[in-house]
């Protein structure tokens, strides 16, 4: 059985898809339509940058969510490749509405939509340079908690994703980060500063999750074809009722991206098919279990070599 997934964050590069843009009518028309909804030439600034505004995260997100949805469509009315038949569809951070997207829980207006002000909220909440994030390197939750509680009264700081084994990403106002930074140095643990805009998926982005639950609740879902996994709980989206709700929630939560993986291989995966930009999920996966197949698919020679496990 196999699962599909979305990358969030951090996978965008200048030109991507631009393959698939150049060859099919069908992706052409997806950008088309993305920059009507948007009012912004989106489909240029994907194609031919620059990358400092790519990367401003009121773009990243419905850049990396259209690159993704157009993949997906292209597999399958041109391939005639069912995703569908997927056991689950799971994204990390935003990518979990391209999921939602592709599940056919969310239309694409209302997915564009919602990404461009989810960007923009978590972009606002916070002023640019107060918060940070930091990548730790070789360690795992349990010690780097202990840590945070060891020293509440020098600094803050929360781990935001949990992305797999030896690989977390913790978030906090610039100054706490950089104590932690020295922290963690002196204590051997390999830490890197992330080139982010915000402190994302920590208490510091309530402002966004109150802007966010105003708009959320005006988004109309309809019943997914394929289970949801939640970053929020890591567990199977039983119904979309509890959707909305989960959306809202995941903005200031941990993305339990590892946790998620293992829910799926021991609910019966064993192969991973990764669309969007990068590689990025398909690298984490290796380091959480080395046993399943992994696919990612950005570019069409990617697709010849797809084999897909029933």
């Amino acid at each position: 059985m196999f699962s599909v997934i979305f990358p969030g964050q951090g996978s965008q590069i200048v030109g991507m898809a631009s393959e698939f843009y150049s060859k099919f009518e069908l992706f052409k028309k997806l950008y088309r339509q993305a920059d009507e909804v948007l009012n912004f030439p989106l489909s240029k600034l994907i194609l031919e940058g620059p990358k400092e505004k790519l990367d401003l995260t009121e773009n990243t997100q419905p850049a990396i969510f259209l690159v993704g949805y157009s993949i997906f469509q292209i597999l399958k009315e041109e391939y005639k490749i069912d995703l569908n038949k997927a056991k689950f569809f799971a994204g990390h951070s935003l990518g979990e509405y391209t999921a939602l997207a592709c599940a056919g829980a969310l239309d694409f207006e209302s997915t564009l939509k919602i990404l461009k002000f989810r960007g923009n909220a978590m972009q606002s909440a916070v002023p640019k340079g107060e918060g940070g994030m930091l990548a730790i390197l070789g360690s795992n939750t349990e010690t780097i908690e202990k840590i945070f509680n060891d020293n509440k009264d020098k600094y803050q700081c929360f781990i935001a994703n949990d992305n797999s084994n030896g690989q977390l990403v913790a978030s906090g106002k610039m100054e706490d980060i950089n104590k932690l930074s020295l922290d963690l140095t002196s204590k051997s643990i390999k830490n890197i500063k992330l080139s982010v805009s915000a402190p994302f998926h920590c208490h510091l982005m309530s402002k966004a999750s109150e802007f966010m639950k105003k708009e959320i609740e005006k988004l109309k879902f309809v019943d997914f074809q394929n289970p949801l996994i939640s970053n929020v709980t890591a567990t199977e989206i039983k119904d979309k009722d509890s959707l909305k709700d989960l959306l809202v929630k995941q903005i200031e939560s941990r993305v339990r991206w590892r946790e998620s993986v293992l829910y799926m291989i021991n609910n019966g995966v064993n192969q991973f098919i990764e669309i969007g930009p990068g590689k990025v999920l398909s690298g984490l996966i290796k380091r959480i279990d080395r046993n399943v197949k992994i696919g990612a698919i950005n570019k069409e020679e990617d697709i010849s070599i797809l084999k897909i496990n029933d």
